[in-house]
């Protein structure tokens, strides 16, 4: 079976990982600052703060950014469901607004009918590793005076118009479990470049302390090891080479797939965290694709708003978050691809479609 996602490891990793061992420091250290200063200069923003997973990076972002409970954050209801979840754990409320059908990301025209004067801060979602339309999104941010946070957990090294996901807004945050386009095992990275927002988050990701002992603030225990950390220095090395190789295999789709190619709109620079196709009847095209040999991904196959967490929010509808959620499936399009998996992926998807 072909799979959807396979991390790439290599000798580098094991390198970095025996020099952390051997210093007998394991927890949060020197490893991490170390991850943090070259991830951050990578995403292009002043200050990155590393912590346990994306998750957690989401919820310390809103709180370092002083979302708390009575606000409201806007966000997109097609994501995993740690987007509304960090919201609800600052004991604010999500308000979602509908997708670009073509993208799957948030669309810009509907947020500003979701504004209101609870409304803290909009939460955007990189979704599959491409850019959401900023510019517009910032305007609107810019002009009602509203926070802006990238959920980026799915598109490290992807760009809007020059500019990397996670510099654009007043902080970005990404995930770097093993299916992402890097890996720390798990791990997560929050980037800003507001030393006020750097300085609160990296205190919330360490029981609240801001020196040993003193807790001035609430905090938790958000914290990235030095192993995870090694790990992150070595795959940061190489995330532009897996990005390249994601975009060659999805060229190659787009050339050879007999259906239609995700879009990727202009200034935009796609990091293939998915490649995501729609058809008419999951069910039989998934199970022609495991009889195929093909592994394939549903990302999401009921959106936010619908899950039982969200009971409040089930009567409401959006339609293209609803549709896409019963169309998408994703097939692999993972750097470790041979040429003849990628022919092999190609016979299976149009041997159906």
């Amino acid at each position: 079976m072909i799979p959807v996602a396979k991390p790439i490891l290599s000798g580098d990793e094991l390198d970095e990982i025996r020099a952390v061992l051997e210093s007998g420091i394991l927890a949060q250290g020197e490893t991490v600052a170390r991850f943090e200063d070259r991830f951050a200069e990578y995403v292009g923003t002043d200050y990155g703060v590393a912590v346990s997973n994306g998750t957690t990076g989401l919820h310390a972002a809103l709180a370092a950014l002083g979302v708390g409970e009575g606000d409201e954050v806007i966000t997109t209801p097609f994501s995993f469901i740690a987007t509304a979840t960090s919201i609800l754990m600052q004991r604010a409320r999500p308000v979602f607004c509908d997708i670009d059908p073509e993208t799957y990301n948030i669309d810009p025209d509907g947020i500003e009918d979701a504004i209101n004067e609870k409304t803290k801060a909009i939460i955007v979602v990189h979704l599959y590793g491409l850019p959401c339309d900023m510019n517009p999104i910032m305007e609107i941010a810019e002009e009602r005076d509203i926070l802006v946070v990238e959920d980026a957990c799915q598109a490290h090294g992807a760009e809007y118009y020059g500019r990397r996901a996670g510099s654009i807004g007043y902080a970005g945050v990404f995930s770097f479990y093993p299916t992402k386009n890097m890996t720390t095992g798990e791990g997560g990275m929050i980037t800003t470049s507001d030393p006020k927002v750097a300085e609160r988050a990296r205190m919330i990701r360490n029981h609240g302390q801001s020196e040993r002992y003193v807790h001035p603030i609430l905090g938790y225990n958000y914290r990235m090891t030095n192993l995870a950390a090694a790990i992150g220095l070595s795959q940061l090395k190489r995330i532009d080479h897996f990005n390249e190789k994601r975009r060659e295999n999805a060229k190659y789709y787009d050339e050879n797939l007999n259906l239609e190619a995700p879009i990727v709109p202009d200034g935009c620079k796609h990091v293939y965290h998915q490649y995501t196709i729609q058809v008419e009847d999951r069910d039989g095209f998934t199970r022609h694709l495991e009889k195929e040999g093909v592994g394939y991904g549903v990302h999401y196959p009921i959106p936010i708003h619908r899950q039982p967490l969200m009971g409040e929010y089930n009567g409401q509808s959006f339609p293209c978050a609803e549709e896409a959620s019963r169309r998408v499936v994703s097939i692999p399009v993972h750097p470790a691809l041979s040429d003849e998996e990628r022919e092999q992926v190609v016979r299976a998807v149009n041997g159906y479609v």
